[in-house]
């Protein structure tokens, strides 16, 4: 199929496809090739050196090279400044789609429709007609639907709150979530098919799990690291103020270790946990910052020093897991079992250290 374009992001769209396959060869790498990905990123947004955020369009120099770069790329910001959505890393998405296993014929939910560029190459490879793509912003819905016209495309895309599907759609052999997730919502797997594969990120992780009855479903996570935006703002935000005023405990383990080692455990430990971090005048760190929806908030001084408030104690979680992990636990380590009844991941089989997921809010 020939794609409506001026022929200036051919030679882009296939340095980026002959990147992505690394000298390998993947199925997907045909649709990274055909798919204009600058006609969905018709603007993005980058911050400069004081961190304000900058809109970057077609006019800018560097525009194209960079939207063929494998990078996320911010395409929505809200009235506060706030990314609220973006283009999802393309390696990352090359990952997610290997592991869904799509086959012609096979019926696929996409939540989290954004730009539209992810619903474009399950379209291209599947046929228009094998995908429904879901997503609550009216507004996104409508630009991706413009884009998808432009190339041709015209996959079923909605406006609705994703975590409940699309049921008129149903039942769907393949479901994929570009939006970050606390758990994989009901109502999709009682859309699935017997046998449906769910690939959907769940903190820094992403699963990959397959139906096996109604409700029920059991996978492990991916080797590939990944954060995707939530599909909503949720929850309290961080109480700093008042945990400045909370009396000092010595903390047992490097501060750095949540940015690093432990960020995807504390991840399926803390459902919906943000963390963030100060560094000194000469660049290196100094605090890290932790909350969750809830509220509550730790913050951990290199010095060793932590403050904490609210509901949870964070970062007594958080050393928690120091002690268990010996390391930086692999992801693919972590195993998934979804019931009726709730969802739990556990760590080396069922002996090994388990949390459960909370029900989305």
């Amino acid at each position: 199929m020939t794609w409506p374009d001026d022929g200036a992001s051919a030679a882009d769209r296939h340095q980026l496809a002959a990147d992505l396959a690394g000298g390998g060869w993947s199925e997907w790498i045909d649709a990274f090739t055909a798919v204009p990905r600058h006609v969905f990123v018709p603007r993005f947004y980058r911050q400069d050196a004081a961190g304000a955020w900058q809109s970057v369009t077609w006019k800018d120099p560097g525009y194209l090279e960079t939207v063929y770069r494998d990078d996320a790329l911010t395409t929505q910001l809200d009235d506060h400044g706030v990314p609220t959505s973006s283009s999802s890393q393309p390696s990352v998405m090359l990952r997610m789609l290997e592991a869904l296993g799509a086959d012609s014929g096979h019926q696929v939910l996409e939540l989290g429709t954004g730009t539209g560029y992810n619903a474009a190459l399950l379209a291209h490879q599947l046929g228009a007609s094998n995908v429904t793509s879901i997503d609550i912003d009216t507004g996104l819905v409508e630009a991706a639907v413009r884009h998808l016209d432009t190339v041709g495309l015209q996959p079923t895309v909605v406006a609705g709150d994703g975590a409940q599907g699309c049921p008129s759609r149903a039942p769907y052999d393949r479901v994929i979530a570009t939006v970050a997730l606390r758990m994989i919502p009901q109502p999709l797997l009682r859309q699935a098919a017997p046998g449906a594969v769910i690939v959907v990120p769940l903190g820094y992780g992403l699963a990959r799990v397959t139906v096996t009855s109604p409700g029920h479903a059991v996978g492990s996570f991916l080797d590939t690291p990944a954060f995707f935006m939530a599909r909503r703002a949720e929850g309290e935000p961080p109480q700093f103020e008042e945990v400045a005023r909370q009396p000092t405990t010595i903390s047992r383990m490097p501060p750095a270790d949540l940015l690093g080692r432990l960020k995807f455990p504390a991840s399926v430990a803390l459902p919906g946990y943000y963390s963030c971090s100060w560094n000194n005048a000469e660049g290196e760190l100094e605090t890290v910052g932790l909350w969750t929806p809830d509220g509550s908030t730790a913050t951990a001084h290199v010095s060793g020093a932590v403050r904490q408030c609210g509901p949870q104690r964070l970062w007594d979680i958080v050393e928690a897991l120091a002690e268990v992990f010996d390391g930086e636990p692999a992801r693919e380590d972590f195993r998934l079992t979804v019931t009726p009844t709730g969802q739990v991941v556990s760590y080396k089989g069922p002996g090994g250290p388990s949390w459960e997921l909370p029900p989305s809010p």
